[in-house]
């Protein structure tokens, strides 16, 4: 079968990667074509064009390259209609893969969604266009589901790609000693700084995030580096503070460490998946009022981290806005580290939450379904 798939930053070319690699076994027919980057390059097919060309965030570098942008709709279109896939791959990104999908589905395409937009925390509306022009859902977080169900819309969990990161990481085996001495580290236990992977997350978080390294000289703090940044974009911060920060090794500090400050976001799952005890940190700009606006008129969902809405309640602790500063950061984490039954209490949730998520195998799932659903329409 001839499979066109359009992914459109660095997470979504790592995903659609896998999926391809899966879907070479379950159909031997395969012919790839796809809107992607490196991964999924390596495994094989035509890259139409590379995420770089497409991936333009926030709304003043949209405005600077709108000419690109129609561009990039204007080639998708024609190149899926020269193509004629029996069907087109959509990997979450949905500012562009919702139009192509009502183009797909008005030109006769089959449409599959891997990996849901967060319309479910943002805008619910655009359910409407799912259901109208996407054949099947595949999602990656057992609340999605749900929510498409409640919509009539075709719906498969296929288990989460943080799984499967977590069971191939590289020393998982490795013992906290040997981790600490490799790294730099000395003997105190550690507490692992998570601070996100955008700039203004750096700018809006970490400050507060190291605040603690003086309130707690029993631990050593480690923060570690984000792919997107290199140290230098740390040294500002740390500058003066006994922190060390660390990079490529993130599954084992959170691994290794007794505690963990986590911007929400995908790092929190994959800390609770890890088993490290964790707060879960969140500021933005505009202040407390403007943050009021947003979760009154904007925001659909109770709780902002991933492990939260997993488990449909306040599992681990969410400081947001204004409730995250010194004094409650420090109060927390003082508990975190040190109050027994609070940390039973975090660990009981994580085994709820391993229930929930399920086992590995997330790509391999994904394309088994796919492929009955393409050659056995009824499925």
């Amino acid at each position: 079968m001839k499979y066109y798939i359009i992914a459109g930053e660095p997470s979504g070319d790592l995903h659609a990667s896998n999926l391809m690699k899966q879907l070479k076994v379950e159909d031997p027919d395969y012919e790839f074509r796809f809107w992607g980057g490196d991964l999924m390059e390596e495994v094989g097919g035509h890259l139409v064009r590379h995420y770089s060309h497409t991936a333009f965030m926030g709304l003043k570098a949209v405005l600077l390259n709108l000419g690109k942008i129609k561009a990039n709709f204007k080639l998708c279109k024609s190149d899926l209609l020269y193509y004629k896939p029996d069907v087109l791959i959509l990997v979450d990104y949905p500012g562009f893969n919702l139009r192509m999908a009502q183009f797909a589905k008005k030109k006769g395409i089959k449409v599959f969604y891997y990996i849901s937009p967060k319309i479910w925390a943002w805008n619910t509306g655009r359910v409407k266009k799912i259901k109208a022009y996407v054949d099947k859902m595949f999602t990656i977080l057992p609340f999605e589901t749900k929510f498409y169900e409640q919509y009539g819309i075709p719906v498969d969990y296929v288990g989460n790609p943080v799984l499967d990161a977590i069971a191939d990481r590289n020393n998982k085996n490795k013992d906290v000693n040997t981790f600490k001495a490799e790294n730099g580290l000395d003997t105190r236990p550690i507490v692992a700084l998570l601070a996100g992977s955008r700039r203004q997350e750096l700018n809006y978080v970490l400050p507060d995030m190291l605040k603690m390294t003086d309130q707690f000289p029993a631990f050593q703090f480690v923060l570690a580096g984000a792919p997107s940044f290199t140290p230098a974009d740390y040294a500002p911060f740390v500058q003066g503070k006994d922190v060390k920060v660390v990079f490529k090794h993130t599954y084992a500090l959170l691994e290794h460490a007794q505690g963990a400050l986590v911007t929400s976001g995908t790092a929190t799952l994959e800390a609770a998946l890890l088993d490290c005890p964790q707060i879960v940190c969140y500021k933005m700009g505009g202040g407390k009022y403007f943050y009021k606006i947003i979760k009154k008129f904007v925001l659909k969902v109770e709780h902002i981290s991933l492990v939260n809405l997993i488990l449909n309640k306040a599992g681990v602790k969410e400081l947001i806005q204004d409730e995250f500063n010194f004094t409650n950061l420090k109060l927390e984490l003082n508990k975190l580290l040190k109050n027994q039954d609070y940390r039973i209490n975090v660990f009981n949730n994580y085994n709820k939450l391993h229930k929930i998520m399920g086992q590995p195998g997330t790509s391999s799932r994904a394309a088994k379904l796919m492929v009955k659903a393409l050659t056995n329409p009824r499925h």
